[in-house]
């Protein structure tokens, strides 16, 4: 690849990252170079999906240096190394993340969340009469709203098993192997 291409192609792949449409851009590329199509795919999907994964990492915990020895072991040319760097820790990175939090494929997340008690006196089954459970109610980023009702014993489940991952997940903090090295 031509050193003058190698701006356009970050430059595009920073683009789609953006949420823009590339079609264009991709298909003067494409005429522009003497690649073949498969090569030219792996090439843009691939810086792609490398800068697209560096850019989920907190630049905070994140050093410049380790992704340069990481690219290199990549075996990923030089002059495409100082592009990648210039896009995850450049001025364009907070432009770069808010477009991605914006255009992203995320689930939605919950807004409220309410719920109750409630002990059914009347019902048709017996083996319901007078048995708690909890209703409740909740409201989604997306405007959604879901009811349900769940039963004590099945509550409590929860709650214990959510309890046991919050401890795995604490013991598994407290390695040393897992911790964050300046």
């Amino acid at each position: 690849v031509q050193k003058h291409a190698v701006g356009f192609f970050v430059a595009v792949v920073v683009s789609a990252l953006e949420g823009k449409d590339c079609k264009e851009s991709v298909r003067a590329i494409a005429e522009s170079t003497d690649l073949s199509e498969e090569k030219l795919t792996s090439l843009i999907s691939g810086m792609y999906t490398l800068l697209r994964e560096a850019l989920r990492l907190p630049v905070s915990t994140f050093k410049q240096e380790v992704f340069k020895e990481d690219l290199q072991n990549l075996r990923i040319p030089e002059e495409f190394i100082m592009d990648f760097v210039s896009v995850v820790f450049g001025n364009r990175r907070p432009v770069v993340d808010a477009s991605s939090m914006k255009h992203g494929n995320r689930l939605p997340s919950v807004n409220d969340m309410k719920w109750r008690v409630d002990v059914a006196i009347s019902t048709s089954s017996l083996a319901r009469a007078l048995q708690p459970s909890i209703l409740m109610l909740l409201k989604l980023s997306d405007g959604t709203a879901h009811r349900f009702e769940v039963p004590v014993a099945k509550f409590q489940e929860l709650r214990y098993n959510v309890a046991l991952i919050l401890k795995e997940m604490n013991d598994l903090e407290k390695r040393s192997i897992l911790k964050i090295q300046d």
